[in-house]
This record gives C-alpha cells, sequence and structure tokens, in this order.
C-alpha cells in the first residue's frame, strides 16, 4: 500500500517535468550571451535589453494586453449574463441545448474557428485588423466565461433569490445585489481564463489578422519562421512570467473571497 500511495506524486512529478523543462530550458537559454542554444557562453540580459528596444515589439505587446483586457471585460459581462439567464430557463430541454451549443464551441479546434470568422469578416465587410481580432476573441471567450460561472449558480440557494424578492428587491437589485456578490469567484475565474485565452491565442488570432496589426503569438511565429532567435527565448520568458503573476493574482483573490473576514481585524 505504501508504494501505490506513492504511484500518484510520482506521476505528478513526471508530468511536471515534461512540461516545465522545456520552458526553463528555454529561460536559461534566454541569459546566454552566445547568442544560440548550443553552449552557455556567459550571463546576460542583452537578449531582454533587445526586446525592450524594439519599438515595433513593444507596440505589438500593447496591441496584445489591449485586446486581451477588452476581450476579457466584455466577454465577461456578456458570459456572466448568459450563464445567468441559461440558469433561470424553466425548460430543460432548451437549456440542455444551449448548453450544448454553449460546450461546442469550446471544443471545437481553433482552426475552425478562425476560418469560419475569416469567412465571416469577408463575407460582412469587416476589414481584418484590430476589430476583427477582438470580436473574435471576445466570441470565444465567452462560452468559456458561462462554463467557470454556471457552478457558481447553481450552488447558490433559489431561497436566496425568494428571499430578496420578498423583500421588495427588484430584478435589478437582485442581479446586482444577490446574484453578482455570491458567483463572484466564478466571475474572477471566469475573467483570468479569457485573459490568459486571448494572449495565448495564435490559431484564431493568424486567420483574421490584418492591415499591420499583429499579437505577440503571432509575431512570434513570423520571428520562429525567419530563425530562432534567443530574442524569442526572452519575449516567451516574459510572458511565461507575465502569465504566472496573472495565475497566482487568480488564486490570491480567490482565496481572499472566500475568505468573508479576511478584512476583519482582531
Amino acid at each position: 500500500m505504501g508504494k501505490l500511495s506513492k504511484l500518484p506524486k510520482l506521476y505528478l512529478a513526471f508530468v511536471f517535468i515534461i512540461l516545465y523543462t522545456p520552458i526553463f530550458y528555454l529561460l536559461y537559454y534566454s541569459f546566454n550571451s552566445g547568442g544560440t542554444m548550443s553552449g552557455f557562453e556567459s550571463f546576460t540580459f542583452e537578449h531582454y535589453a533587445a526586446v525592450f528596444e524594439d519599438t515595433r515589439l513593444i507596440m505589438i505587446l500593447i496591441n496584445t494586453i489591449v485586446v486581451a483586457l477588452l476581450s476579457a471585460l466584455v466577454s465577461t459581462a456578456i458570459g456572466v449574463l448568459g450563464a445567468v439567464t441559461i440558469t433561470f430557463i424553466r425548460k430543460k430541454a432548451l437549456r440542455n441545448a444551449i448548453l450544448s451549443m454553449n460546450n461546442i464551441l469550446i471544443v471545437s479546434p481553433d482552426v475552425i474557428i478562425g476560418a469560419s470568422f475569416l469567412i465571416l469578416f469577408t463575407l460582412v465587410g469587416v476589414k481584418l485588423g484590430f476589430a476583427s481580432v477582438l470580436i473574435s476573441h471576445i466570441a470565444f471567450s465567452i462560452p468559456i466565461v458561462v462554463i467557470m460561472v454556471l457552478p457558481k449558480l447553481q450552488e447558490m440557494s433559489p431561497s436566496l433569490i425568494d428571499a430578496a424578492i420578498d423583500l421588495g428587491a427588484s430584478r435589478r437589485d437582485v442581479l446586482t445585489r444577490v446574484i453578482i456578490p455570491f458567483i463572484k469567484p466564478g466571475i474572477f475565474a471566469g475573467f483570468f481564463l479569457a485573459l490568459t485565452y486571448s494572449l495565448d491565442d495564435f490559431a484564431v488570432t493568424f486567420f483574421v489578422t490584418g492591415n499591420g496589426f499583429s499579437t505577440l503569438s503571432v509575431e512570434i511565429y513570423s520571428m520562429a519562421r525567419a530563425g530562432v532567435t534567443l530574442t524569442i527565448n526572452a519575449l516567451s520568458g516574459l510572458i511565461f512570467i507575465v502569465t504566472l503573476l496573472l495565475v497566482f493574482g487568480y488564486y490570491a483573490i480567490n482565496r481572499k473571497s472566500k475568505n468573508p473576514f479576511s478584512g476583519v481585524r482582531k
């Protein structure tokens, strides 16, 4: 039994080694002054300095962050309202049908979604650029937010809403003062997940970029095709660190929201 109990830990350690070894290998050589990944010569920050000195790359970074923040905010607002609407649909068949359609969008290959958006924008005359990328990111982020918010809504007791209505609360008050405070952890989870998906997305963005507009994922792909340089290592390392900060930020907010007395002094 003792050996069997160690198997899950060994398996988890093996998975983490497989996942993180290439990332740390990439980060290690981002500090190499040699300019290649064949041998480490000496420690340097020149590749990171090259990233920040490249004004075009900085603009692409700003574009990526703006698109990610806007798409996360809009998709979170729409996704929360969508999840609330789905929860209060009385017909079970209709509710299950909408949920199935929502889940299909999540599991559909990104290539198909990207190609579909490209065809749609071409048909309706939307120019490829900032608007097309933003609309696409909002669209594929909404189902993610819905999935993250629905479990919290299902945990909420209907008696809370009934009590609020009995006390004279309007529908708006029920939504803003009862439902949203209760599902706040799910809202934060949906927002951060939508944000990271937007920052990370390549397949959909690749189809809908144009007019000189690009994001980091597409730019890294273009740079890698021209030849792997350690500037890509430095840029990828920065993205990895930012992603870690977002994850830790989400968990810190989630932990604080679960402790209602965290701000009360003893």
